[in-house]
């Protein structure tokens, strides 16, 4: 291990090079790290990888859920929960279903059970991977924010599906009442626990005097603890981790002081960073292995299987985007629905595009076990359904990854009005918070304001007048008045983010409060 060292370390500096590259030509790094993956796994005398599928399942998996879950907009999450909770759950269903028919007809030698594995495998989009494309080109929020719900939730029903079809395959039989109730102790069982654990979190770091390092270790350390308490009692860890995730970020600042927000924002952005960049580079190398053990079919023969699942997956997605149009047009008649009008032809093709496969792929096919049982027979068509998974993952990757911007591009697809414009909300948040904020210091501060420049230039900066604080020496009784005052604006920024009458968009006030954090941070190093 210590030998291949440099090789690893190497490997790093090429995936920072490599992303550097994608965003200077504008295409979306997992491409590139796929490709240059299965490049250098050409090159003679690399070390072999061989990625263990517990590595990725426990190492991987949580960390990158978890920043996902604290990334995500609760509000626009809720706001979208229909058409999120059909993608991740019917769909993912749906797309598994039609993937076993079709292999079991298709693909000789494989049963329906086997189908159903190979459908749960390949049945979850990536989020990393359609979140990077979309960097560069501009698409409506909504439907940015349905893909991030979207992936949040269906990493879960895929790989309970995968686990259902692990069982028939070994043991030959499926009983449906034991799965309705295993599916079921999956679900809320996994929620239950991580919110459950992400409430320990929250109150130990309450009441404990942590600082900003020791916050920000706890925050690494608590989506291990969600997802591995849950798989312990057979429950889905990837939903205690989203449950417990969307939890935390959404008392962020409840129990979480500034310097901990700030510091910890920085660690999880650099963390998410080289984890995302370590796993599509290791799916491009993994190919010498998986390709090494394809007995009994030919390469071009297995290409093709890989080929027709492809397409399988990418027709069911575009249909079922078509039918989660049709069904909302349908129940807008008798339920209230996001969003009454009718989003056209462009939307559903664009959602039905951007299912590209990743991780979460990779792990679960890596983890199918070599023998069906210890010491018994070899487990059907392993290396066919690892190969097929690889196939699936890089075609998704490169050919709808490269078309994507493109299609984006050519649909020109319009706004849907879903929030302020930007500039028109920017303007408005500054001009409520200037009169909320000279109306508390009049109200609260009448006395210091007369006696403080400092103060007083608070109030003219806020009234417009000047741009900035001059260096002034602060008396620890003003610094505490301006600290209140940065409180009362950040309690009016959440207060805004949760009245349902406003249309701002999170991120913009998520903007904003990180301006207030930063204000604060400033404030406490002035002496």
């Amino acid at each position: 291990m210590i030998e291949d060292f440099p090789f690893y370390l190497s490997l790093i500096i090429a995936i920072v090079l490599l992303i550097m590259l994608a965003n200077k030509i504008k295409v979306a790094y997992p491409v590139l790290l796929v490709v240059a993956g299965l490049l250098i796994s050409f090159i003679p005398n690399i070390p072999m990888i061989r990625i263990d599928p517990a590595l990725i399942f426990i190492i991987f998996l949580p960390p990158l859920l978890y920043e996902a879950a604290w990334a995500i907009s609760w509000k626009e999450l809720w706001k979208w929960r229909r058409i999120i909770g059909s993608f991740a759950f019917v769909v993912v269903f749906l797309t598994a279903t039609t993937v076993a028919f079709v292999a079991n007809h298709f693909i000789p030698g494989f049963s329906l059970a086997l189908g159903f594995l190979l459908g749960g495998i390949v049945s979850p989009p990536d989020a990393v991977s359609a979140n990077a494309i979309l960097k560069f080109v501009k698409v409506p929020k909504r439907m940015s924010s349905i893909l991030e719900g979207e992936s949040l939730l269906n990493d879960a029903s895929s790989l309970i599906i995968f686990r259902f079809a692990m069982i028939a395959v070994a043991t030959g039989q499926f009983v449906w009442q034991e799965a309705v109730l295993s599916f079921s102790w999956m679900v809320i069982g996994g929620v239950g626990i991580g919110l459950f654990v992400g409430w320990l979190f929250m109150k130990g770091q309450k009441i404990l005097p942590t600082d900003a390092n020791m916050d920000t270790i706890l925050t690494i350390v608590a989506p291990y603890v969600m997802y591995i308490a849950a798989e312990e009692v057979h429950s889905s860890g990837v939903l205690a981790v989203v449950s417990g995730g969307l939890l935390l970020s959404n008392n962020r600042h409840n129990f979480l002081s500034t310097s901990s927000r700030l510091r910890g924002n920085n660690v999880w952005e650099s963390l998410a960073f080289v984890l995302n960049g370590l796993v599509f580079i290791l799916i491009g190398l993994d190919l010498p292995e998986i390709t090494a053990n394809l007995d009994g079919v030919s390469i071009a023969g297995a290409v093709g299987y890989g080929l027709l699942i492809t397409a399988v997956l990418v027709i069911v997605r575009i249909l079922s985007a078509y039918g989660a149009v049709i069904i909302t047009l349908i129940a807008r008649n008798y339920i209230t629905v996001a969003d009454v009008r009718s989003p056209g032809f462009k939307a559903p093709v664009l959602l039905g595009w951007t299912g590209m496969r990743g991780v979460v792929s990779l792990a679960a096919a890596l983890s199918i076990p070599v023998k069906l049982y210890h010491g018994g027979a070899d487990f059907p068509q392993r290396n066919l359904v690892l190969f097929i998974t690889f196939i699936v993952i890089l075609t998704t990757l490169v050919v709808q990854g490269l078309t994507l911007p493109y299609l984006i591009k050519k649909m020109n697809m319009q706004s849907f009005n879903d929030h302020l414009p930007d500039d028109e909300a920017e303007d408005l948040i500054r001009r409520e918070m200037a009169k909320m904020t000279i109306n508390h210091l009049a109200k609260n501060y009448g006395n210091l304001l007369e006696k403080s420049p400092f103060l007083q230039q608070v109030h003219e900066k806020w009234k417009g007048k000047i741009d900035e604080e001059s260096d002034i020496k602060l008396s620890s009784e003003i610094k505490m008045a301006y600290l209140d005052i940065l409180n009362v604006q950040r309690a009016w920024l959440i207060e805004q983010n949760h009245d349902k009458n406003q249309h701002f968009d999170e991120d913009l006030i998520r903007k904003h409060l990180m301006k207030i954090d930063l204000e604060e941070e400033r404030m406490l190093l002035v002496h």
